[in-house]
């Protein structure tokens, strides 16, 4: 499992003429005040420990490896351990190993069905493709910054609806 929180003003970073190393555009970053970290945690299972002093989670990503049953079933005896108000935009599913389905000891549709018991966003990729490993760190990136509440007009809950609206309806949803 992954916990997030924060986000980072990345050109808070910058000290000379150049990229942070954060920013779409070289040189066309100032620094902003004010600025954030985001800050990350790696656990193997929930509960964590009581006596870590930690700031506020932000997003919490639970990993699958597609490739491991342990790792399945090891998010499946955690997920009881966390509040059901993180399920309202603030949790997702990253499955990864999609890429080769041959070796796969977990099918897609497991992790689908457990993505849908629990209302939250799926995410499949492959981290051994640097494109699709740089693509989902974009897009969990995004993803805190909007639970975060650093995008104006969109919230947690919006951001939820609209990974939904883009599934293709379940059996049961019809």
């Amino acid at each position: 499992m992954l916990f997030c929180s924060g986000w980072p003003t990345p050109c808070s970073r910058r000290t000379a003429p150049r990229s942070c190393g954060f920013c779409r555009f070289p040189g066309q970053c100032a620094p902003l005040s004010g600025a954030s970290r985001v800050t990350r945690h790696l656990a193997r299972s929930l509960p964590l420990p009581s006596n870590v002093n930690r700031p506020r989670v932000d997003l919490l990503v639970f990993v699958i490896n597609l490739h491991s049953k342990y790792s399945l079933q090891s998010v499946e005896k955690s997920l009881h351990h966390v509040d059901a108000s993180f399920f309202l935009g603030k949790a997702c599913f990253l499955a990864t190993g999609a890429g080769r389905e041959n070796l796969c000891s977990v099918h897609r549709n497991t992790i689908v069905r457990l993505a849908r018991t629990y209302r939250s966003p799926v995410l499949f990729c492959d981290l051994e493709v640097e494109g699709s490993r740089a693509a989902m760190a974009q897009r969990l990136a995004r993803m805190l910054q909007i639970s975060a509440g650093h995008v104006p007009g969109v919230s947690a809950m919006s951001l939820l609806s609209l990974l939904r609206s883009s599934e293709s309806p379940s059996l049961e949803d019809l």
